[in-house]
């Protein structure tokens, strides 16, 4: 399963291909209720799991779909496309 990795802009330079980043419910987000926050190795925060069809890329999954799904997943980043990444989760 694949996701897409938005608002990278303000973290690019900490965010590379092959990095594992953890996935956490953000229930506190005004804009979207089903929002993914995603963390790196320290835990601090580096974007969101898209949720909206103009953000999610094609073939991957909205964070709609995994918020309920699964327990605390972990993903690997695969891609990095401006400022949004595709990464897979295992």
């Amino acid at each position: 399963m694949y996701i897409t990795i938005n608002h990278l802009d303000d973290y690019m330079n900490r965010v590379k291909v092959g990095d594992e980043l953890s996935l956490r419910p953000d229930p506190e987000n005004p804009y979207d209720d089903e929002a993914l926050k995603v963390l790196d190795a320290k835990g601090t925060q580096v974007g969101w799991v898209a949720n909206s069809v103009c953000t999610v890329a094609r073939g991957t999954c909205s964070a709609g779909r995994i918020y309920d799904q699964m327990n605390n997943p972990r993903s690997k980043v695969l891609f990095i496309l401006d400022d949004r990444a595709i990464a897979e989760i295992f």
